[in-house]
């Protein structure tokens, strides 16, 4: 793989930004949208065009390109700026081309009329350059700086309406929420770049140390500080994957226009701490098992709350939202359980599953005009493809054969029974709820006669990418991940026959409740309640933040700044100023009356000087 090939990868978008962002509002039409849509068209060819290299010419597995070194932190720490470029790299670069190109295709239309149509498609290449150098970096401190970029660039596009005062509310929620997972990454960093004498991916991955090595350093709490490393690494990842408990921006930053939901709340920068953690996966294996013991739990966990919060949303983009962070926990609890190709498997088709379903939810809402799902209702006979394109959608994440989720969920489940049984329980009861929420959506949307909804065909230019990631979503299960990473085949089958079986309960159960609109209105339960506002974990913060933090610890510091600090500063000021005014006198200017002092003062040193001599 040549360097001066790959490069074009990060140029095109970086270009297409700069253009778009400097005169891209002085352009006629759509201009903007097909100058990002040819320059991520043209990237996405160049990755597949490395990825049909590295298949089919035999070439290796691994490149490194160094372009210049960057800094010389210590003698043993060196930064290297440059592109890695391994199967883990090329894979996620092949996704987030691929969904980056359909994503733009499909925003073309549904932004058409947009003010700020320029600017929208500016933000989206600048997200899709910081996510293109955040898989591919050599190093931690250029990942994280590429990292910082996606979240910079994830809070422009979620405050893109930023006269919707919500819209600036979750913009602002996402990017606090994720800095202070990333204080904990940056941390993360440095304590390991201190304890390993490098932040170069390949040697982490590769280092081996002395014997007893990481025993012999300081530990607190009973865990080693490697352990605790690898832990704030990872929890730089959850802030991004918006994993429990640091997930509470997720839903808010559907805010955003949907296509900014189905690129990066979906199929890109949500799966970033699920590469962080496949990235540095050998040292977490080797050194670190307690904190994949902890990545297990936290993803199990969201995986599970998510999905029992999503039974009972009613915006169509919030149940995708939280079924996001459900699919996450999925991942990470592979990870955690030592599934490594089973969670990257599982990233690679949900990236265009769930794509799909958020553009599909586009579509919808671009139509009827409400993201309110009890007000949709009958819209397969008024937007026949867009059905069919959600209803595959629907059975790939529901894990129904042959659909691509089927394969993937599989693998984790085989690798999460491998692991723990108590895992593997609630990974089953998770795809059961999968199927039941999904499967209430779709019900809801599509079968349900809605007097109010007045809806027509979605335009050419948004059907078309969702075409091409329905047919994703169904071969990806067969073939494409194995380009990457060969799965072995399994011959039992009582974990896939369960799987399908408990998927068919959901979505037997959501038929019988949801399949024929209800004359009387549901009951809603007091847990029904609690469930639908997401166990008011918003509330609870929103309590701690503004009672405690700020009314018992900072009001008390703010008050103590004002009248004690700046009280005394001022108090300060005014006694140098009065003294000032009492001597002002002796700057008078008058030559004479410098002399007289100077003589005074001259006069009185030498009668001091006499009195010491006696």
């Amino acid at each position: 793989m040549e360097a001066n090939t790959v490069i074009w990868i990060f140029i095109l978008p970086l270009g297409a930004f700069i253009l778009n962002g400097l005169i891209g509002k002085h352009l006629p039409g759509r201009t903007p949208g097909w100058i990002a849509v040819t320059a991520m068209g043209a990237a996405t060819v160049i990755t597949w065009i490395e990825v049909y290299r590295f298949v089919r010419l035999d070439e290796p597995a691994f490149y490194q390109h160094h372009f210049f070194t960057w800094l010389n932190i210590t003698a043993r720490i060196t930064i290297k700026a440059g592109v890695l470029t391994d199967p883990l790299s090329l894979m996620m670069m092949a996704v987030v081309t691929t969904v980056s190109l359909l994503v733009f295709l499909y925003s073309i239309d549904y932004m058409k009329g947009e003010q700020g149509y320029a600017r929208f498609f500016a933000f989206l290449s600048l997200f899709s350059f910081s996510m293109l150098g955040l898989v591919a970096a050599p190093n931690l401190i250029q990942l994280y700086m590429c990292w910082e970029l996606v979240g910079l660039s994830s809070y422009l596009l979620i405050g893109f309406y930023y006269q919707k005062p919500e819209a600036v509310a979750a913009a602002k929620k996402a990017f606090i929420v994720t800095r202070f997972a990333d204080f904990g990454f940056l941390t993360g960093i440095l304590l390991l770049s201190g304890i390993t004498g490098t932040i170069q991916i390949e040697e982490l991955n590769h280092f081996s140390g002395i014997p007893d090595f990481f025993s012999q350093q300081a530990t607190f709490l009973g865990l080693s500080s490697i352990t605790w490393a690898m832990a704030l690494i990872f929890i730089g990842g959850a802030g991004k994957s918006a994993m429990f408990p640091l997930h509470i921006w997720l839903p808010d930053a559907m805010e955003g226009p949907t296509p900014v939901s189905a690129l990066i709340h979906a199929a890109t920068m949500v799966v970033a701490g699920v590469f962080l953690v496949a990235r540095l996966f050998p040292l977490y294996q080797a050194f670190a098992p307690q904190a994949l013991d902890f990545i297990a739990l936290i993803g199990a966990f969201s995986l599970l709350f998510a999905a029992i919060i999503a039974c009972a949303q009613t915006d169509i983009k919030r149940i995708l939202a939280f079924s996001t962070m459900s699919q996450i926990g999925y991942m990470m609890l592979a990870l955690g359980a030592g599934g490594y190709a089973a969670s990257l498997f599982h990233l690679f088709t949900h990236a265009f599953f769930k794509a799909l379903l958020f553009l599909g939810a586009g579509a919808i809402i671009h139509v009827v005009h409400t993201q309110h799902i009890e007000q949709m209702g009958g819209l397969r006979k008024v937007m026949p493809v867009t059905h069919v394109l959600f209803l595959i959608a629907c059975l790939a994440i529901a894990g129904i054969p042959p659909f691509a989720g089927f394969f993937s969920k599989d693998e984790i489940l085989i690798a999460v029974y491998a692991h723990s049984k108590v895992y593997f329980a609630v990974a089953l009861t998770g795809a059961a709820l999968t199927a039941f929420y999904m499967f209430r959506l779709y019900f809801k949307v599509f079968w349900h006669q809605s007097k109010e909804v007045h809806a027509h065909p979605a335009p050419v230019l948004m059907m078309v990418p969702m075409i091409v990631l329905a047919v994703a979503s169904v071969i990806t299960g067969f073939t494409g991940f194995n380009l990457f990473y060969p799965l072995a085949g399994h011959h039992d089958f009582t974990v896939p026959f369960t799987s399908v079986i408990v998927a068919l309960t959901g979505i037997t159960t959501a038929g019988v409740l949801y399949l024929k609109k209800r004359e009387k209105p549901e009951q809603r339960p007091l847990l029904y309640r609690v469930v639908q506002n997401k166990f008011y974990i918003d509330e609870v913060y929103l309590f701690v933040t503004k009672n405690i933090i700020f009314r018992s610890i900072a009001f008390p510091i703010a008050w103590f700044d004002r009248h004690v600090v700046d009280g005394f500063m001022n108090a300060l000021a005014r006694v140098t100023q009065s003294f000032s005014q009492k001597i002002k006198f002796l700057q008078s200017g008058q030559v004479q009356q410098y002399a007289w002092v100077f003589m005074a003062g001259a006069a009185a040193l030498i009668f001091m000087l006499m009195f010491i001599v006696r």
